[in-house]
């Protein structure tokens, strides 16, 4: 490893005279496009890749604790004034702790504290800050001035620029723990690569094993799209079947007989273990061949992320093959099946609206019922699948999941088909009957629960109706509530800021602290979110007030 050409003394300035030149332990790897400048302690096994900038030439000194990776075009730097105590007691600019992942494009600005074993997302900043050992930050965030508690989770895009905000950030799961030491180990395995590649003894031996290995093997020509064909599958599956190759996601199948496709009970085929386009081609056209007469669906899974990145079904048991419609928006006309909300009289115009809007945006409709006993536990079950894409027969569909479960809550589901998540649940039949959609401008809304054999009365003056069966379903189900507020000019790019997490014990107290927030954001949109702790996903999303 040669350090000679990156790692430079400070420069001389007014505020440091003294030419500190950086320490690095011997077992740190930094890439020949990284500088490192002035007095940053760099420990054991560190690992920094190209591009990254560590200026200790104004805010010193820094700190880098061991098994700490900074991946490519992080930068750390500090202002004159301002000192962190690190762990051993004395002061510094930036405290980086052991075993912290800094990921690509972070900015860590001083003074600046990161305790051990912490996650520091893609373009994140944290900036005069404390972060306590074991924290996950994701993509996007801000952290300024501000201390946050141990063992914190920070969601992608959060803005968390106050201590009320800190305080109210939910705990790091199990999940999220083992994604960060994984991480950490892969970028140990990359530094012991590196520094193997640096040294001519090591790579020698393994260039002459190589070597060794190519004489006796042939080597495969890479396949292109025109020159792999199935008889069974469509040309856009083979196309995402590559793409999802190229991108280093994992390939799965499953099947499902046409009883329990209503229910969703879907099997798993033989594992896809393909090295190559064919052989995964080679593997689905054997699942479909296992499996005719029923649905046969095609996904894709993110091995970081550990989750579904695509979802399309590529036999039904009639055994004709569809192209996923997930990657084209619908298009709507007089003469494909437009729809102008005004033919039917169960729905009304506004549930309409969001079928369509749905639909144009390339989202899966469903819909659920349930009984009132039932409906406090969140039960819900689904009616008959809607595979269709004109608005007309998905309002058909819907006015015949209510006619078969009159006396029920029925509710209007949008699935994002790849995130898998949904993105709107809308109650449009309670036990009395059909609903309009509320608004968010009711003035007084009283909701009775009676399932138990028990009355509890929950009353808002900012809060629809749907808005209180929704919080007293994610209590019920316990699931974890929070509230995310974003201004007119943010919300078309989605910029949503994190509120803080509600920690209520009945539905009164969770009311009142969503009408807190409504009070704190006036002026700006606020959405109510659920979260389901167990798989750590969203299960909701829903506006509770407009600007």
């Amino acid at each position: 490893m040669a350090v000679r050409s990156i790692a430079e003394a400070a420069p001389p300035t007014p505020w440091s005279r003294n030419l500190a030149e950086p320490t690095i332990h011997p077992s740190a790897f930094l890439h020949s496009f990284s500088n490192i400048i002035g007095d940053v302690r760099i420990g054991a096994n560190v690992i920094i890749a190209p591009g990254t900038s560590v200026r200790a030439d104004e805010g010193t000194p820094f700190y880098i604790g061991e098994n700490t990776n900074l991946q490519d075009g992080v930068v750390v730097h500090g202002l004159e004034k301002g000192r962190v105590i690190g762990d051993d007691r004395q002061e510094y600019s930036v405290w980086i702790g052991k075993n912290n992942c800094i990921t690509h494009m972070a900015l860590i600005h001083g003074p600046c504290y990161i305790g051990d074993d912490c996650f520091i997302g893609f373009r994140s900043t944290v900036f005069n800050a404390r972060v306590g050992a074991g924290c996950i930050v994701m993509m996007h965030a801000l952290i300024q001035d501000v201390e946050i508690p141990p063992g914190k989770y920070v969601p992608s895009g959060a803005i968390i620029t106050n201590q009320q905000q800190a305080d109210r950030l939910p705990d790091v799961q199990a999940d999220d723990k083992e994604f960060a030491h994984h991480v950490v180990g892969i970028n140990q395995a990359l530094r012991a690569g590196y520094l193997c590649a640096a040294d001519s003894k090591c790579i020698r031996a393994i260039r002459d094993e190589l070597n060794n290995s190519y004489t006796s093997i042939e080597v495969d020509v890479l396949e292109r799209s025109d020159e792999v064909s199935s008889n069974s599958l469509g040309a856009e599956t083979v196309e995402q079947v590559r793409y999802l190759l190229q991108q280093g996601y994992h390939i799965g199948t499953e099947h499902v007989d046409q009883r329990r496709f209503r229910t969703g009970s879907w099997t798993s085929c033989k594992p896809i273990e393909a090295r190559s386009l064919g052989e995964a081609i080679a593997a689905l056209e054997a699942c479909l061949r296992d499996h005719s007469g029923e649905y046969v669906r095609l996904f894709g899974i993110d091995p970081k992320g550990k989750r579904r990145v695509l979802e399309n079904i590529i036999q039904r048991p009639d055994g004709v093959v569809q192209a996923s419609s997930s990657l084209k928006a619908p298009a709507y006309s007089s003469n494909n099946g437009s729809y102008n909300g005004n033919g039917s009289s169960r729905l009304s115009s506004e549930t309409i609206d969001q079928i369509r809007q749905l639909l144009a945006g390339g989202y899966k409709i469903g819909t659920e019922h349930v009984d009132e006993r039932r409906f406090r536990t969140g039960s819900w079950q689904s009616c008959k699948p809607i595979e269709s894409s004109s608005p007309g027969d998905v309002v058909a569909a819907l006015e015949d999941c209510m006619d078969n479960h009159q006396g029920e809550y029925v509710r209007l589901i949008g699935i994002d088909p790849k995130a898998k998540r949904r993105v709107l649940e809308s109650i449009i039949q309670r036990p009395n009957g059909p609903v309009s959609t509320p608004s968010s401008k009711s003035t007084a809304t009283t909701t009775s629960y009676a399932a138990s054999g028990t009355t509890a009365t929950a009353t808002s003056s900012k809060l629809s109706s749907e808005a209180i069966e929704q919080l007293q379903q994610l209590l019920a189900g316990g699931f974890k509530i929070s509230a995310e507020h974003v201004d007119g000019r943010r919300f078309r790019t989605g910029s949503w800021a994190s509120c803080g997490q509600i920690q209520a014990n009945s539905i009164r107290e969770a009311i009142a602290a969503l009408e807190g927030y409504m009070n704190e954001y006036q002026g700006e949109y606020v959405r109510l979110i659920g979260i389901d702790p167990k798989v750590k996903r969203r299960v909701l999303e829903l506006i509770v007030q407009r600007p």
